[in-house]
């Protein structure tokens, strides 16, 4: 695949700015060869009048609706937000209160589904919180205090049951047998 395509597929999945190093670093390739997909993404982006614009801010890019766009997609975006949560989103919301701090790929593990866009929308409702892990490169995401205060709990462990369902032993083990398979291989056989 082409070094343009896979910046332009990473700035699109992303939920915040990313710098050239840091898709160098997810890509795996070059920092310069990013920094002209870069550079060629901007212009094309430009020249397009479309909904969809590449924006950047000091060494920072990110894809953003454009101008043109912006009223209609924010007055979408309100009656989303204000709308009620599907059952996924819930599953997941759970999943991230009784489990967090959880990776999404946890998170994925235990739903058995791509979790990507469900996140993203519990982001964008304040309901959950990322938090990046630098060491190991890795996203977890908890829940926010907006949550807590909306459930009227000063913290997750005032949650129902949440010693015994937090702990679930088979719950571990399966995420355990994950993390040590090789890739691709399933672990329920």
């Amino acid at each position: 695949m082409q070094i343009k395509n896979v910046i332009e597929s990473l700035l699109f999945v992303s939920t915040k700015p990313l710098t050239a190093k840091k898709l160098a670093e997810i890509s795996g390739a070059e920092t310069r060869d990013v920094e002209e997909a870069l550079a060629s993404l901007v212009l094309d982006y430009a020249g397009r009048n479309g909904g969809v614009t590449l924006a950047k801010t000091g060494a920072e890019y990110q894809m953003m609706t454009s101008p043109d766009s912006a009223a209609t997609v924010q007055n979408y975006l309100k009656d989303e937000m204000t709308g009620e949560l599907t059952r996924p989103s819930l599953e997941t919301l759970t999943i991230v209160a009784y489990r967090g701090p959880v990776t999404k790929a946890e998170i994925e593990q235990i739903r058995g589904v791509n979790c990507t866009l469900i996140l993203r929308n519990l982001l964008m409702r304040g309901l959950v919180e990322a938090e990046e892990d630098r060491k190991i490169l890795v996203t977890r995401y908890r829940v926010s205090m907006d949550f807590l205060r909306f459930l009227g709990v000063a913290r997750v462990e005032d949650l129902p049951d949440f010693a015994a369902l937090s702990l679930d032993q088979t719950l571990t083990e399966l995420i355990a047998a994950k993390e040590a398979a090789p890739s691709g291989e399933d672990v329920n056989g």
